[in-house]
């Protein structure tokens, strides 16, 4: 047999660096596979939950070795601390766009509530149910929660600055809708009034809204139930 030419051995070794460097580029870079992995894991939790999962189960689930697995954190507490941080860090920005693109505070408000019910309808009510029994990922959804009330909280007092909501205490209605918030995504209220998720966004909103108008002098259409309090009375009536 004759010796291979030393030039079609030259431009066999091009050939193949160039194949394994396109090999290389169309797999990414190293940070762009972990943001990758990272995704997928965010959807198998978001589906699934994860604390059923061993590490071997997710290496299965994922097609990767646990030392790939191990580049995103470094034990499966971390791996959810790090998915449940990635999931509200995503539902927030998605959040805040939809807000941003209004100004007045009643339309910022349905904004909000709007973008919430989309952001969080990924989550299952098996992933909801694992984050709060979690305390590691429990710190980060009682944060989240902390930051929509605050977030509801200045909606409000905006709303009362400009004349479109009636004098009301800001930081009770806002712990109030963030109690609702909750309640909806662990799945209370479908189980006791049979309403879709979305629909419990859709109610809140209009109650809220209609709670919270404040009609223009003359204009009856909304009314107050019960009178704003405003000091203690007195046990014959008086104040």
């Amino acid at each position: 047999m004759n010796a291979p030419d030393p030039a079609a051995r030259a431009d066999q070794a091009t050939a193949g660096t160039a194949r394994r460097r396109g090999a290389a580029r169309s797999q990414g870079s190293p940070e762009q596979r972990r943001a990758e992995l990272l995704d997928r894991l965010c959807a198998l939790f978001l589906e699934e939950g994860f604390a059923r999962f061993t590490l071997d189960d997710l290496a299965a689930r994922l097609h990767c070795s646990k030392s790939t697995l191990y580049t995103l954190a470094g034990s499966k507490e971390q791996l959810a601390v790090r998915v449940v941080g990635q999931f509200f860090k995503n539902a927030t920005a998605g959040i805040e766009r939809s807000v941003a693109e209004v100004t007045d505070a009643r339309a910022q408000m349905r904004a909000y509530l709007d973008a919430a019910a989309e952001q969080l309808r990924p989550a299952s009510r098996r992933f909801i149910a694992d984050m709060a029994a979690n305390p590691a990922t429990s710190a980060t959804y009682q944060a989240n929660a902390r930051a929509a009330a605050e977030h509801m909280r200045r909606y409000i007092r905006d709303g009362v600055r400009e004349g479109v909501f009636r004098e009301v205490h800001a930081a009770f209605v806002a712990e109030m809708v963030s109690g609702t918030i909750g309640a909806i995504q662990r799945g209370e209220i479908a189980e006791r009034t049979g309403l879709s998720d979305a629909e419990a966004f859709a109610e809140l909103s209009q109650f809220l809204l209609g709670g919270l108008f404040e009609p223009a002098v003359g204009d009856s259409r909304i009314t107050p139930l019960v009178a704003e309090h405003t000091g203690p009375r007195h046990p014959t009536g008086r104040r």
